[in-house]
């Protein structure tokens, strides 16, 4: 990639906060990218979607690879240097501004860098790639029933009833079809897991847009992760087991830069290139894809609990999306995806 650019502001704070950054490819003329028409702007999206559904399984096949702590510090160890060249320049440049806002910085490290990414590993010993996708799925709901309450904007009428919609979709799918279950045992400690990290990353989208932080998407990203890596140091000693070899090191790879570089620089050119609102659409393919993968290749079995509580879940996810009556005379928030642009 040559020709890096910056994002305008208001693409800080699209639906989830994907890791924000941009660039042009050189020699490819503007025209290229910018037409409506193109079939590479349909694919710029497609593809980070596929990217991300893949680091689902990713994160499944890990948990018998490598520590979680091992491969959560190794991800964002290998990203961090990755992008230095790019974000180091204008790092120094912006260090008093960096000073001043150092401590948002680390919020959203632990938020976006840390928790997510982290809980999401030690989810995936516990419980399976079509279950991570689903509930992963689901962020952009969160995102905004968060806004409704950090950021005090009103709710819509398709928020309300997609919520309830999702909340019906989860519960049957994670009682596997038997919803009395949950209240004889409860929630297993891989379905609390994912479901915090979820939620952790609908924060972190949701502090994202409401600090809007006045740094270059480049230089407020790398100054993020290098806080997270410095919060997963702690955990990473403390783990047993933390070499790499022939089997796990290709995972690190693949959830460093595919999943953590490649995807959002697609996604954020979709989101350029097609509007946020029709952009976010395709997040509802990630359980689809992560569904089809982990069944072909993880040879996990789908069960009718998964057509229809993630069905269910999703619809609700579309519905909020979709529906905009507000309910109240107040500002409504953005639908997931719809805000200016993770």
């Amino acid at each position: 990639m040559r020709h890096l650019h910056h994002l305008p502001q208001s693409t800080h704070d699209f639906h989830n906060q994907r890791m924000l950054f941009t660039a042009v490819p050189y020699k490819l003329p503007p025209t290229f990218f910018l037409s409506e028409h193109t079939l590479m702007n349909f694919l710029f999206p497609l593809l980070a979607v596929l990217i991300w559904s893949v680091n689902a399984i990713v994160s499944k096949l890990s948990a018998t690879a490598i520590d979680p702590a091992a491969i959560s510090f190794y991800r964002w160890l290998v990203a961090l240097l990755v992008l230095a060249p790019f974000a180091l320049p204008g790092v120094w440049r912006h260090r008093q501004q960096i000073k001043q806002l150092w401590w948002k910085l680390l919020v959203l490290g632990l938020l976006g860098m840390v928790m997510y990414q982290s809980l999401a590993y030690y989810a995936a010993h516990s419980v399976s790639a079509l279950f991570m996708g689903i509930i992963a799925a689901l962020i952009p709901l969160l995102t905004v029933l968060l806004s409704m309450v950090v950021m005090r904007l009103a709710p819509t009428l398709g928020i309300l009833l997609g919520s309830l919609l999702s909340f019906s979709g989860l519960v049957w799918l994670v009682s596997q079809g038997d919803p009395a279950r949950i209240l004889t045992q409860g929630l297993g400690k891989g379905e609390i897991m994912m479901f915090t990290a979820s939620t952790s990353y609908a924060l972190y989208g949701v502090l994202t847009r409401r600090w809007a932080i006045p740094l270059p998407n480049w230089q407020s990203l790398w100054m993020q992760i290098l806080f997270g890596v410095l919060l997963l140091i702690p955990n990473f000693l403390l783990a047993t087991d933390v070499s790499l070899n022939a089997h796990n090191l290709p995972l690190v790879l693949f959830a460093a830069i595919p999943a953590s570089i490649v995807a959002p620089f697609l996604w954020i050119q979709g989101v350029m290139r097609l509007g946020a609102s029709s952009t976010s659409i395709y997040m509802n393919l990630v359980p689809i894809f992560t569904a089809v993968i982990a069944v072909s290749f993880l040879h996990e079995t789908l069960h009718s609990y998964h057509f229809i509580g993630g069905g269910i879940a999703l619809a609700g996810v579309i519905l909020a999306q979709r529906l905009r009556t507000p309910l109240t005379g107040r500002k409504s928030p953005c639908t997931p995806g719809n805000k200016s642009p993770e």
